[in-house]
């Protein structure tokens, strides 16, 4: 009888830790980029911005003045048209390989993006600089570019 018992207990136990758990959920190609680095940061505010109805995450991941320029044209669409002149249907990101580096801690960053993407049919491919600080220990946007 105490064999069963043990014999059940065993297999709870080694059953239980073979649980993965909760996975950590990663931006990037493969999903390994960590939250607290600026490229992750950048591509965040970006798939906001593509990818979701409304500002209002980009907004978080924004500085004050950053935030009043996103909220003068009120949509995703205005942004997308006006702030950053790149409309797309779909869009991937992709950071760029070489802007990777130690940032843990930088006080600022600049990242470039690459996007390729579809608007009506036809592939457009492009590029945006973004600037990043540093506030209260997270990763905010501060100025997108061309260079």
């Amino acid at each position: 009888m105490f064999k069963k018992v043990y014999a059940v207990l065993l297999a709870v136990i080694v059953l239980s830790a073979c649980n993965p758990g909760e996975t950590k959920k990663g931006g990037g190609k493969f999903g390994m980029l960590d939250s607290n680095i600026p490229e992750s940061t950048a591509i965040e505010f970006f798939d906001h911005i593509y990818h979701d109805k409304n500002i209002e995450g980009a907004l978080k991941l924004s500085t004050p003045k950053m935030q009043r320029l996103l909220r003068s044209y009120h949509t995703n669409k205005g942004v997308q048209k006006h702030i950053f002149n790149m409309r797309f249907d779909k869009v991937a990101i992709q950071p760029s390989t070489r802007s990777a580096g130690r940032n843990e801690y930088a006080k600022d960053a600049k990242i470039a993006l690459f996007f390729e993407g579809e608007l009506n049919g036809d592939i457009f491919k492009d590029m945006r600089v973004v600037e990043l600080l540093r506030i209260d220990d997270q990763w905010r946007v501060d100025v997108v570019s061309l260079e």
